[in-house]
């Protein structure tokens, strides 16, 4: 247990009130879901001080703030031990560096272009399966959501922690907080290709990630091609197509489930999708090596169930929507446009911008306008400045297409577009604010346009 004792040691920090005996327990960044108890953290952000609320914490029943700004504090802080560092996040860095100091278990760490929460989402089921398993919620993958789930191992025997990044260095310093055992890198693609100018850079900084492993074990999927390049001591390959440690064959892609094997071991998951078919593989694996049974492991993938907005099925009752709003890349896409080929019916795809391209985008769009052609998806509505790349190309070849610049022109004429019958995916990058669409579509009504 970490106490304001500790704080103040770990992070140089000075006591403006309180006992250096208090313990802490939950930590918060946000002052409007704090618990009674909870440690309070304020973060200066882009658009707010959170320093300044950190009264609200305490009158939610925060018993310890740590904040970084001494000029928010007018003395309102008699309930609750007060105190302040130089930098708040370094704060919480060290504190976790710390946390993981005290634990002796299985450290996942995840990162790659595409899949990492799924990825999360797998390995979770599965090691929930034997142990009492911590994870990365949500969105919580950078240089703040990574220590703040660190901090939350209570009695937990493994962890796994999710790591995004944009540039290079930030892996290095994550990784040097969670100190992994077992390392996955999904797949090298092109997300964040604008900030790190290639696929060579990307996977430079992706393996950042073994820096804190201490000669950990590192999977990687040998079907990518930049990751069969990698050279690490102590590595697993997962693979459908190249020779690998684990192998999915005889996959069954049903469009929303699949069935495969792993090494001899038949494998049912109720998703679809050769995504999920790797997604399983690096679950498997991860499973396989701190000592889960086959037979635990395969009812794990079995009962698995999808995080919302990722390849979501919803069924309407005129049409079926599959709600992948989350994020995108060009790898999702694509892997997505796969999976929407195979259905029966009308093929409808929404496609939002995918960003943080650079000078890349309109290459990478473009060739989303190539696969959707050979995909024969038969209605596409883009919305968004790249997004309208990928409409002329599909538009130039005769297919229903339609081009908006902003989500609220779309639903203006989108009722008008959507069939009895249709199949309609909905995909871009997270800040396109695609989740409207479905929101839309899910209350919608539609009349036949026969």
């Amino acid at each position: 247990m970490i106490t304001v004792k500790d704080i103040l040691n770990i992070c140089k920090g000075i006591l403006i009130s309180g006992k250096e005996d208090i313990e802490c327990q939950n930590f918060a960044k946000d002052s409007r879901i704090v618990e009674k108890g909870d440690t309070y953290i304020g973060i200066k952000g882009e658009v707010f001080n959170g320093n300044s609320f950190y009264k609200d914490a305490i009158n939610k029943g925060a018993k310890i703030c740590i904040l970084d700004d001494k000029s928010v504090l007018d003395g309102g802080y008699k309930k609750a031990a007060i105190i302040l560092v130089d930098d708040t996040i370094k704060a919480i860095q060290e504190l976790a560096k710390y946390k993981r100091s005290l634990y002796n278990i299985p450290v996942i760490a995840i990162t790659g272009s595409v899949g990492k929460t799924s990825v999360k989402d797998m390995v979770y089921t599965v090691l929930s399966s034997q142990y009492k398993t911590q994870c990365t919620i949500g969105n919580m993958n950078n240089h703040i959501g990574v220590p703040l789930t660190i901090l939350g191992l209570k009695d937990h025997e493994a962890l796994i922690v999710e790591m995004g990044m944009n540039h290079m260095g930030e892996l290095h310093i994550l990784s040097n907080i969670a100190k992994p055992t077992i390392g996955i890198i999904t797949n090298i693609g092109t997300a964040h290709i604008g900030n790190l100018g290639s696929r060579e850079n990307i996977l430079k900084a992706k393996m950042e990630i073994t820096d804190g492993m201490n000669n950990g074990t590192l999977i990687i999927n040998n079907d990518n091609d930049l990751l069969r390049t990698v050279k690490y001591d102590n590595m697993i390959t997962i693979g459908i197509d190249n020779k690998s440690d684990y192998m999915a064959y005889d996959i069954e892609d049903k469009v929303f489930s699949a069935n495969f094997y792993i090494n001899n071991n038949y494998v049912s998951i109720p998703v679809g999708s050769q995504a999920f078919v790797y997604n399983s593989l690096f679950a498997y694996a991860v499973g396989k090596k701190i000592g889960i049974s086959d037979e635990k492991i395969i009812n794990a993938l079995e009962s698995f169930k999808l995080t919302p907005h990722r390849l979501e099925l919803i069924d309407h009752k005129d049409y079926r929507i599959i709600d992948d709003t989350y994020n995108a890349s060009l790898d999702s896409v694509n892997n997505a446009l796969s999976m929407l080929s195979k259905v029966k019916g009308r093929k409808v795809f929404v496609f939002g911008d995918i960003l943080e391209l650079d000078k890349y985008a309109k290459e990478i769009h473009e060739e989303i306008g190539n696969n959707i052609i050979n995909n024969k998806i038969d209605v596409l509505l883009t919305v968004g400045e790249n997004a309208y790349y990928t409409y002329s190309i599909v538009y130039d070849k005769g297919i229903e297409a339609y081009h908006y610049n902003n989500n609220e022109e779309m639903l203006k004429d989108i009722d008008k577009i959507i069939d009895i019958g249709d199949t309609i995916l909905v995909k871009g990058s997270h800040g396109m604010n695609l989740i409207e669409v479905v929101n839309h579509l899910k209350n919608f009504k539609t009349i036949s346009n026969e």
